[in-house]
């Protein structure tokens, strides 16, 4: 008989594809899942982000885990992308970086959104360095759970993963035929259709494919002649085949494609305060490919080799500026795993690969080259007691060797869970920081004299399970060092047009804080309530004294009760508010308001039909009710608005129909 780790390591390092997390949620939508609510039970969940495959109870790397059931919820939410499915999980916030094309990323515990590194299953199908508007083109259909790590993720996935990393895993097929079409509506004229089919093709083989369309009119709800909607029309498309031999050999393989075109800016007949037209508008169009191919060598050893390529086109316009530009990523790893009755490890090697090629400002085109190695070492030192220690070092084509380690230890006596983590990890600059994602590159200088972005991470999480109430606190610090940030150029400086640069900040960026967390299920009732205190601050401009980080919240947070039984109906009311944020480069205020978001959500289920309602924003919040979006003049980098600091949508309805067969 094997161990435990053998047990739980053959089948998950097989990922995505054989038995971890993801069956078990595939057949939680089924209802089983409602069978263990009644019992008061607490899911054993698997998780593949830390990639030693441990159960999450059981894993001294704290990975959060957004089960089957809410991602089905959000699914209903948002049907078009996943910005919803995260936003709403402790600690996480979704960063607007476009109020024109409503571009963003995601923010882990404050840090910025370009160190998360975004993955399916495991592969950096978006890219090395995710561009932000990619979060708004992945629509959650397939998706069986989400994995969440915190903190620097470096050690496990390279530099892009500094601040963390959110995998998504996909669904996968059953033994039989099965499938899915979701129908959405919304208020403000936007319409989406999702399809899913997966199915057995041989005894070996099996296959899924999910589809969507998705279309948003443009919405000016002040009435001012900007767009507060962008308007977009978007297509996409994902095929998965799974191949499996008597010899336990294992293959994953998938395809992508999305196009998309997205248009904001003035409206037709409308004028900046220059008296000008100003439309902004960005063409995408990704083609991206991937596989994890897993072969046990004995009963105790495994071999993975995977890998990915990622090819984007932009087509940009900032007024009557175009940028055309592509961005190509590409991943090569194997690694070598093996288990023992008290540990597990993994050693490997890697090669990564980012590259950018603008046809219109050539000067920031860049390739880096990243081999690395990688290991990890789970080891449980008592019954109670696990530790797990990952290290890796990457020899970076523009900024050198770099190191990344990280450590986690798990305290697990009887109904109390306490984990530690540290670690380290690295940033390779681009010109794509958040200042720039909004207007592009033509008043942008050269990038000179730049060094790699560092920042050292910890966190103490204590939980405690208790028949049906889960409460946890997280205490959490970073040090981010060489931040990359615009800086203005003077009238003296400025040449041929070119009126801003990056930098590396002077001293450190500073972020503390805690987060709260309960969960309460009470047969067909889940509770879940969280809190988020962040105190984030940098170094003034001067170097002396510190000030708060911008867009940044001190007070967060959310509660969400949900009554479902499964097959029937699914009830539910959110709540979340978002405290004061400092402002930056705003001449309207210094400090925002704090707001509520409220939500009502309802489903009813008869056979394999289910028909939704969803109303998001019942207060009718819109930043631009109070305050105008527009600058008085047009900012030295190229920018026509303030930040987004609020909602931007007012009260919306949604509601459609999702049909499940097979």
């Amino acid at each position: 008989m094997l161990n435990t780790y053998s047990t739980i390591a053959i089948s998950a390092m097989l990922l995505p594809f054989v038995s971890y997390a993801g069956e078990h949620h595939h057949e939680d939508s089924h209802g089983d899942h409602h069978h263990d609510h009644n019992n008061n039970q607490v899911e054993k969940i698997q998780v593949t982000a830390s990639r030693l495959g441990r159960i999450v109870t059981e894993s001294a790397t704290r990975t959060e885990v957004i089960n089957a059931e809410e991602v089905q919820e959000k699914a209903l939410m948002r049907p078009g992308n996943i910005s919803m499915l995260v936003a709403e999980t402790g600690g996480v916030r979704v960063q607007n970086t476009s109020p024109a094309l409503g571009s963003a990323n995601i923010r882990l515990q404050g840090l910025y959104g370009r160190y998360t590194q975004l993955l399916s299953d495991g592969l950096p199908l978006y890219g090395g360095q995710s561009a932000s508007i990619g979060l708004l083109q992945i629509p959650p259909t397939d998706l069986a759970n989400v994995e969440i790590i915190k903190g620097s993720a470096s050690s496990l996935y390279g530099g892009s993963a500094l601040g963390g990393v959110i995998n998504l895993i996909s669904r996968t097929p059953s033994d039989q035929f099965e499938g899915e079409v979701l129908l959405n509506v919304t208020s403000k004229d936007g319409q989406d259709i999702t399809a899913y089919v997966a199915s057995p093709v041989t005894e070996a083989f099996s296959a899924s494919i999910t589809a969507g369309a998705h279309h948003q009119a443009a919405k000016d709800l002040d009435n001012d002649g900007w767009v507060d909607m962008a308007a977009y029309n978007r297509a996409t498309m994902r095929p998965r085949l799974y191949w499996s031999s008597d010899s336990g050999a294992n293959l994953y393989a998938t395809f992508g494609a999305m196009t998309e075109q997205r248009t904001a800016g003035t409206l037709e007949g409308a004028l900046m305060p220059d008296g000008q037209p100003y439309v902004q508008a960005q063409d995408t169009t990704r083609l991206d490919s991937g596989f994890i191919f897993e072969q046990p060598l004995d009963d105790l050893l495994n071999l993975n080799v995977r890998g990915s390529v990622m090819h984007q086109d932009h087509d940009h316009q900032y007024g009557q500026i175009l940028e055309n530009d592509t961005h190509e990523s590409y991943l090569l790893e194997t690694s070598l795993s093996g288990y023992t009755d008290d540990a597990a490890w993994l050693v490997g090697i890697a090669h990564q690969s980012d590259e950018f090629s603008s046809e219109s400002y050539p000067e920031f085109n860049y390739q880096f080259e990243v081999p690395g190695l990688f290991s990890q070492l789970d080891y449980d030192i008592t019954q109670d007691v696990a530790m797990s220690l990952s290290a890796r070092a990457d020899w970076h084509s523009e900024y050198g060797t770099q190191f990344s380690p990280r450590i986690s230890v798990l305290y697990n006596p009887s109904d109390w869970t306490v984990r530690g983590s540290y670690g380290k990890g690295f940033y390779a600059p681009t010109p794509f920081i958040e200042d720039i994602d909004d207007t592009g590159l033509s008043r942008l200088a050269p990038m000179t004299d730049l060094e790699a972005e560092r920042a050292t991470t910890a966190s103490i999480d204590i939980g405690y399970t208790f028949n049906g109430i889960e409460a946890s606190m997280t205490l959490f610090a970073s040090d981010v060092n060489n931040v990359t940030e615009l800086e203005m150029l003077d009238s003296a400086n400025t040449l041929s047009g070119k009126t801003v640069r990056i930098v590396n900040a002077l001293g450190q960026s500073e972020i503390r804080g805690t987060e709260l967390l309960l969960r309460y299920r009470w047969h067909d009732i889940k509770l879940t309530a969280s809190y988020l205190y962040t105190d984030a601050s940098k170094a003034t401009s001067t170097g002396f004294g510190r000030e708060p980080l911008a867009l940044t919240p001190r007070h967060s947070a959310g509660a969400v009760i949900m009554w479902e039984e499964h097959g029937s109906h699914l009830v539910g009311f959110e709540a979340y508010y978002t405290g004061t944020q400092k402002l930056e480069n705003n001449p309207y205020l210094d400090n925002s308001d704090p707001y509520w978001h409220l939500g009502l959500l309802g489903q009813i289920t008869l056979d394999n039909i289910s028909w939704f309602l969803n109303a998001e924003n019942l207060l009718n919040i819109r930043q631009t009710k109070d305050y105008s979006l527009l600058l008085p003049q047009q900012a030295k980098s190229g920018r026509w608005t303030t930040d987004i600091w609020s909602r931007n949508d007012g009260f919306t309805v949604n509601a459609g129909v999702r049909v499940t067969f097979g």
